[in-house]
């Protein structure tokens, strides 16, 4: 029964450090969430149409290399 009351204990203490942690975090603001969201985005368009447009180079290039020596 003393092993159950040590372990709530432990808990309680364990939920209480990490309140007291994340009054410490740093919070970004709306703005900040907004732009670096708005980057993620972006990059995320340009490599994903920079990596279609190589996949389809490297495509066409390889059906060449297939034609000439097949």
């Amino acid at each position: 029964m003393e092993q159950k009351i040590r372990w709530y204990k432990r808990f309680f203490n364990f939920l209480k450090e990490v309140r007291a942690e994340l009054r410490k975090v740093s919070w970004p603001s709306r703005n900040e969430v907004y732009s670096t969201t708005l980057v993620v985005i972006i990059a995320m368009l340009f490599f994903g149409f920079y990596l279609y447009l190589m996949d389809a180079v490297f495509s066409w290039v390889l059906l060449k290399i297939k034609a000439f020596f097949g």
